[in-house]
């Protein structure tokens, strides 16, 4: 396979002290490690079959009456109500526990305005993104992931072009499986690129755009360690690695025999990687993000067991929202281009300014100025 290169490696190397390994070879890595690991080792429900009372007693010391006795005792099952009808998401009035009080004031504060503050919408992330799966088992058996399947962790950097975090800021960090093909961490990558709408519709800004960009320009490449994973699955894709190929030959760069093959036929355990080097996808023609497996490890019995929420994603970053110029609350949905009626140019509006400034009650189009869809890059908060 292309992705099996001779020089790669069984066991990551660190080719650069703190930076990043020497290359080797997903696959290979995952099957030394199921060589020296016994089968209760690999095991992802295994401990949860066995007598948990008789291994707490071995554990302590103890009798099995007495580890039984600790095992109810500190059950989960005891942190819930014994009222099986009390919803946990209403606070009673009646709460004697400060922070239970607090809390309920925070959410009756957020509910009377329209601007959730910053602290909680992170808030919201972590427990969202880190604590929804875990320990979570699928409803089919057959979806369940196999003992001894790897897990890479991924970063995924904003756009290049994005100045403000192109540097230092993953906007998303995901789980993926070694036996996940490649064109699954491609279709699940969220970018605000591929939601953009061509056209101006200053003149009938009821038109909906027949297309977004993800549905007319599906071509799409990965780079990992000399190969260009191509996105062919679709007859309008294009081999968008060809001219960096081209470039890289003319003039004998120093890149070696660059190569490309077909992202739909690659699993991650074909792939030969380095752990924490910057890697590269390209969509939408330029929009190019940096990719780095920061992490590789086998499944174990508390992480999401269901195969099909794969690839996860575990973190995404909180982007401020570009507000409306008028009313400063709502996020723009437009842009105005040479505006008559605005301050300044680019201008952005909400739906509701935009209409109410550039319209009439009939509709008819107001002043001069040109008016595009705006698609805000903190869309996926």
């Amino acid at each position: 396979m292309a992705g099996s290169s001779g020089s790669g490696r069984a066991v990551p190397e660190y080719e650069v002290p703190e930076l990043h390994t020497r290359v080797f070879h997903v696959g290979a890595f995952g099957a030394l490690w199921k060589q020296h690991l016994q089968r209760a080792e690999l095991a992802v429900q295994g401990a949860a079959a066995q007598d948990g009372a008789a291994a707490v007693a071995e554990d302590l010391g103890c009798g099995l009456e007495t580890a039984a006795e600790l095992r109810a005792v500190c059950s989960i099952d005891m942190l819930k109500s014994p009222d099986k009808k009390e919803d946990p998401e209403i606070i009673s009035e009646d709460s004697s526990l400060v922070t239970l009080r607090i809390r309920k004031k925070a959410l009756e504060r957020r509910e009377e305005t329209i601007i959730v503050d910053r602290t909680c919408r992170q808030e919201t992330f972590t427990y969202e993104m880190e604590s929804h799966a875990i320990g979570k088992r699928p409803k089919k058996p057959a979806d369940l992931i196999e003992e001894g399947e790897l897990f890479l962790t991924l970063n995924i950097f904003y756009p290049v072009i994005f100045q403000k975090h192109k540097d230092h800021k993953p906007y998303q960090t995901v789980l993926v499986l070694g036996s996940q093909k490649l064109t699954e961490l491609r279709d699940s990558i969220s970018c605000v690129s591929d939601l953009q709408m061509g056209g101006e519709f200053s003149s009938h800004p009821d038109q909906a755009p027949e297309h977004i960009s993800k549905d007319l320009y599906k071509s799409a490449f990965f780079y990992f360690e000399g190969i260009f994973y191509n996105d062919k699955r679709h007859p309008e894709c294009r081999d968008l690695s060809r001219t960096i190929i081209e470039w890289s030959e003319s003039h004998d760069r120093g890149y070696g025999n660059l190569q490309t093959a077909k992202m739909e036929d690659y699993t991650f355990n074909d792939l030969s990687i380095k752990v924490g080097f910057p890697y590269f996808f390209c969509h939408q023609g330029d929009c190019e993000h940096i990719i780095i497996i920061t992490d590789i490890r086998l499944v174990h019995q508390d992480d999401c067991l269901d195969r099909t929420l794969y690839p996860l994603q575990i973190k995404k970053h909180w982007l401020w929202t570009r507000k409306c110029f008028v009313c400063k609350m709502y996020t723009a949905r437009w842009v105005t281009n040479e505006d008559s009626l605005a301050p300044e140019d680019p201008c952005f509006f909400c739906d509701v300014c935009f209409r109410m400034l550039h319209y009439d009650a009939e509709g008819n189009k107001l002043g001069e100025f040109l008016a595009y869809p705006y698609v805000d890059p903190g869309t996926f908060n």
